[in-house]
């Protein structure tokens, strides 16, 4: 009764039995057959396309994700590169600017040594420290004072040309009053038009930083363009300074002056290194006051 049971068993699991062997027939079939083309084996076609459809994706995703972080990676250096660059150019720029500093400076006191060299008195170089604002500032403040050999009245120049003259000195420091101030008329310029040889006084307009050169007869002719330089009889500035050019001439005539607009040779407005001129002018010689055979008889 076992033994039926048991061939009765093996009888229905025989078609099992069977596919499973055709299977594995087939498998061991496939496993060795071969593309004609690659002469690959086909399982490993199969398997590899298979597998060629999960890895495009995942490989897809894989590299849009590091492409992701190497972007944000040079985007982080670029910044990082471009903030660099900006301090060495802004480095780059503080030099320059301090080198085009000193080098003004450096031709600044270049050309007052050479006036120094020049002049055949002594020259004291200072530097403007402050403008007095209660005068509009028409004075300026120097760092030279009795103690470095300033006085009153001395001239005050710059390369280019006069700048004024010192009206108070302490010790330490010296203000000088501007060639422009209309105040300045006490130390009123004696000035030549190199053109005509025609004299006249320069003096401050107080405003506009332009001067004024007076007295200059309407027969003279004047042009827009002429220098003006000093003449050393005003007893405060020695001859043949600079001191400005003519700007403009409302033309006189034979009973009216010329009225005449000049601009200072110097650069009134931004003084930095100045010279103070340690000038005597020349003694005059008095007059007699006697005449011959005055109070003899006849």
């Amino acid at each position: 009764m076992v033994v039926m049971r048991t061939q009765k068993e093996i009888r229905q699991r025989a078609p099992l039995w069977l596919v499973a062997v055709l299977l594995v027939s087939f498998g061991l079939m496939s496993f060795d057959a071969r593309d004609p083309v690659s002469k690959q084996r086909v399982v490993r076609v199969w398997g590899q396309a298979a597998a060629g459809f999960f890895q495009r994706p995942l490989a897809t995703a894989g590299g849009a994700g590091v492409g992701f972080f190497r972007r944000a990676a040079n985007s982080w250096g670029a910044a990082e590169e471009n903030e660099r660059l900006k301090s060495r150019l802004a480095e780059a720029e503080t030099e320059l600017r301090e080198a085009r500093l000193a080098r003004e400076e450096n031709e600044r006191l270049r050309g007052l040594l050479a006036l120094k060299e020049e002049a055949g008195y002594g020259v004291v170089t200072a530097s403007v420290i402050a403008r007095d604002p209660s005068v509009w500032f028409s004075t300026v403040i120097l760092n030279r004072g009795t103690s470095s050999g300033v006085d009153l009245n001395m001239p005050v120049v710059t390369r280019d040309g006069i700048v004024g003259r010192v009206v108070a000195v302490n010790p330490w420091t010296a203000q000088v009053m501007l060639l422009t101030d209309e105040k300045a008329a006490a130390g009123a310029v004696v000035g030549r038009l190199n053109e005509s040889n025609a004299l006249g006084s320069v003096r401050g307009l107080g405003r506009n930083d332009l001067l004024e050169m007076r007295y200059v007869s309407g027969l003279e002719t004047v042009n827009v363009g002429d220098q003006v330089t000093t003449t050393g009889q005003d007893g405060i500035y020695p001859p043949g300074l600079s001191v400005g050019t003519v700007v403009e001439v409302k033309t006189g005539s034979a009973t009216t002056p010329h009225q005449i607009t000049v601009k200072p040779s110097a650069r009134l407005d931004s003084l930095e290194d100045v010279a103070v001129l340690q000038y005597r002018p020349p003694q005059r010689t008095a007059p007699d006051k006697t005449l011959p055979n005055v109070g003899k008889g006849k």
